[in-house]
């Protein structure tokens, strides 16, 4: 190279190595085009690293220019349907304060179009257990866009939602990115409001299809449904990076008791399951652990003692008679 001519042989030996290394890495320089092509007609000879660097570069910068102008003749397009597009849509909802939705691609749309236009707030309530990866890492990106924009997201699941190590993952690192997230202990059903203008509830699934959901804009029932969050957030355990939220203990406790009350009501295990968002496997080591703590050989006379026990902490008095009528005044 010092003679400005790359000859393979002499380039060996001058490094001292195989022919073949140095073959190789004249290979590779051509294919960067910092030497000049092999053939008859002359020598291999660099070339300059500027021209090369146009030569490569102006392809690309003309694709993205025409991919520039394309995008901002399907933004003058579409922008000049918008304003037809919201008037009509606004029309429609002032006609259909509740609209049902039977398909979920269709629930699926309306969720996205709510989430973009979403500037304050998202409320969710998410029963059941922990959620799937491939459904956690979807809504983490999602979420994470929403709280760049300065939306607040608070989150609540169910106490059992804790046991997944996926969920706990995804918990921690919106958490970090400044949403909000607790558990309770049974929460009725799922739950999405978005701006406290319009709240997604869910249909009664039929079979194994995703299901349906009413799309709520009147303003009456999206206030009920806020306030109805709000009541459960206010009782919900934090789940997060704050050190309050590591009260697993404590968690698991309040699921015991809550598997007894239920069983003492004479419920059966997938209805228990179900209501505490666990699976019916679950549940049932649950009960079989709590039937050997109450020395009961069966459910019915589990229910017994569980009943004379209420009975007996009924007879005593609750240690703050004064809440009750504070909690009326409501």
């Amino acid at each position: 190279m010092r003679t400005g001519v790359f000859v393979d042989d002499e380039v060996a030996a001058d490094l001292g190595v195989e022919p073949a290394r140095v073959t190789e890495a004249r290979k590779t320089l051509q294919d960067l085009r910092l030497l000049s092509a092999s053939g008859d007609d002359g020598p291999v000879v660099p070339l300059d690293p500027e021209v090369v660097e146009a030569e490569l570069v102006t392809p690309l910068e003309m694709s993205i220019a025409r991919q520039r102008h394309r995008m901002a003749e399907i933004h003058q397009q579409l922008h000049s349907l918008a304003g037809l597009y919201r008037s009509v849509e606004r029309s429609h909802s002032r006609d259909e304060p509740i609209r049902a939705l039977e398909n979920a691609g269709d629930v699926r749309r309306e969720i996205d179009l709510a989430r973009h236009r979403c500037s304050e707030e998202r409320l969710s309530l998410q029963p059941g257990g922990g959620r799937s990866a491939e459904l956690l890492q979807q809504d983490v990106v999602q979420t994470q866009e929403m709280l760049r924009r300065g939306v607040r997201i608070r989150t609540l699941y169910q106490h059992t939602a804790r046991a997944s190590l996926t969920t706990r993952t995804y918990v921690r690192q919106i958490c970090a990115d400044g949403a909000e997230v607790r558990t309770a202990e049974e929460l009725s059903e799922r739950l999405i409001i978005y701006d406290r203008r319009i709240a997604f509830v869910p249909m009664e699934r039929k079979g194994s299809e995703p299901p349906g959901a009413a799309v709520v804009t009147d303003p009456t029932l999206v206030a009920y449904l806020c306030r109805s969050f709000e009541a459960a957030w206010q009782v919900g355990r934090p789940f997060g990076n704050s050190p309050e939220s590591d009260d697993s203990q404590q968690v698991s406790a309040v699921l015991r008791s809550s598997i007894l009350r239920l069983m003492s009501m004479g419920l059966k295990d997938e209805v228990i399951a179900r209501r505490l968002g666990m699976a019916t496997r679950t549940c049932r080591r649950y009960i079989s652990a709590l039937m050997d703590e109450l020395g009961a050989t069966s459910r019915f006379q589990a229910g017994v003692i569980i009943g004379r026990r209420e009975a007996s902490a009924g007879a005593r008095g609750p240690e703050h008679p004064e809440g009750d009528s504070a909690d009326c005044t409501a």
